[in-house]
């Protein structure tokens, strides 16, 4: 890449951010044109030759005040990520001074605002209910799959499968996970969710993403099991959400899924070219 320092590249920075422990790399592109391709992602993703990510997101110029666009760790795209999503905003709402935001994504539209006391609320959208919007194989009650354990489809933007357990800490989701991202009933793979209910505003859940593994929250993840939870009658449509990283509040309203919790902006980098060029 030529122009670009051997121990810097000013042309190419980016921020480490985390929701919960659920961690993204940004890169800002809206000033200048920045490709990612799958194998920029999975080089930048390595937590031992790269930097490390549960997505990578990539912010350029849009319609609203910006458009997102997000890369899993195996080089994936996904048209939703939720934790980043308020993590950019925050970002975006620092830099502006702007109290809510107007963002676009592959999803859609996605409005952000900021909720007070350091937390910053993300409305996801509506939820996708009918079995070929999230999508599934084939015509089905999305309730009830009929997979053992009779999990709960959701679309958030991106597919999900909520298996409600009697107590979603002794379930081995390194193993657990993987058998289900890979469905047959789930083209597009999953991710895969085990929760239980605490009450009827309080959920506990844990999260295998797809293209990424266990992580330690998911905001999309957080909007598909409360949605779950409120259709099979176990919750409310507001509810507390604890995830291994942390908490989220999601409240299911007329007009989306809304996400409120804290974000972290870790600090700001740049690529060498060398670790460019060796990808």
């Amino acid at each position: 890449m030529p122009g670009m320092s051997m121990y810097s590249d000013p042309q190419f920075p980016f921020m480490k951010m985390h929701g919960l422990g659920n961690d993204f790399v940004v890169v800002d592109a809206r000033a200048r044109k920045l490709a990612i391709t799958p194998a920029l992602a999975r080089g930048i993703a390595h937590r031992q030759f790269g930097v490390g990510f549960d997505q990578l997101a990539l912010i350029e110029q849009g319609t609203g005040d910006a458009h997102l666009t997000f890369y899993n760790a195996d080089g994936s795209t996904s048209a939703a990520c939720g934790n980043a999503t308020r993590c950019i905003a925050r970002h975006l709402m620092d830099e502006t001074g702007k109290d809510s935001l107007h963002l676009t994504t592959d999803r859609g539209d996605l409005f952000a605002r900021d909720a007070g006391d350091g937390l910053t609320s993300v409305n996801m959208g509506l939820p996708q209910l009918a079995w070929d919007e999230i999508p599934l194989t084939e015509a089905m009650d999305t309730l009830e799959l009929p997979i053992e354990g009779s999990p709960t489809a959701t679309g958030m933007g991106n597919p999900h499968c909520t298996f409600f357990v009697e107590d979603a800490d002794l379930i081995p989701l390194a193993e657990f996970g993987p058998r289900y991202e890979h469905h047959p009933l789930y083209p597009q793979r999953t991710n895969v969710q085990v929760a239980h209910v605490v009450g009827p505003d309080h959920i506990r859940m844990r999260v295998w993403e797809r293209g990424v593994g266990v992580t330690l929250a998911s905001g999309s993840s957080s909007c598909a099991t409360a949605v779950a939870a409120h259709r099979l009658g176990l919750t409310g449509r507001r509810v507390q959400v604890d995830l291994d990283g942390g908490r989220l509040w999601i409240d299911w309203r007329d007009d989306g899924v809304w996400m409120t919790g804290p974000t972290m902006h870790v600090f700001t980098g740049s690529f060498t070219t060398a670790f460019l060029e060796s990808l």
